[in-house]
């Protein structure tokens, strides 16, 4: 049996299959993504595949990476460095999640590790109820139930400890 035996009821619903799965899911190796606001970069996503589903239930990229990220300040320079195993981004909601060996590097040597980590793109937060650890050039402070902003330059952390070097100069 041919598709040109088919009843042109029968072949309109093998067109409208055809349409949805060409239509509801992507996938990408090597992917490069630049997200864009008024014309300015902010966001440069890296991964080695990505599966993006565009279904009314569920609207998201799912990133394979090792996955990077940089985000960019209002000049185009790199203000923060993103890394992980995998991220999924949901843009209808500007939200990233990211999975596995998190780490987060800001350009004054501020660097954030865990294992999950949420990014609300829109708000410029990021936070996460798991365990995180952050180290500054002078500080070391572990906890979790963390959120702060990208570059982190305010934070907030629960089950809060840490180490700080006092210069009694």
């Amino acid at each position: 049996m041919s598709c040109s035996d088919l009843s042109e009821r029968e072949s309109q619903k093998v067109t409208e299959a055809l349409d949805d799965s060409l239509l509801s899911s992507t996938e990408t190796w090597n992917i490069d993504m630049n997200l864009t606001e008024e014309g300015l970069k902010k966001v440069r996503v890296r991964g080695s595949y990505s599966e993006t589903f565009n279904l009314p239930e569920l609207k998201e990229t799912r990133i394979k990476g090792p996955v990077h990220i940089d985000v960019f300040d209002s000049t185009g320079a790199v203000k923060t460095v993103v890394k992980s195993n995998r991220a999924v981004y949901r843009a209808e909601e500007s939200i990233f999640e990211l999975y596995g060996n998190v780490r987060v590097d800001t350009r004054d040597s501020t660097h954030l590790e865990s294992e999950y980590l949420m990014w609300n793109q829109s708000e410029n937060l990021i936070s996460t109820p798991q365990f995180v650890y952050i180290t500054t050039p002078t500080d070391t402070t572990t906890g979790s139930d963390f959120t702060g902003s990208t570059d982190l330059d305010n934070i907030r952390i629960r089950n809060y400890s840490g180490s700080s070097v006092i210069n009694r100069n």
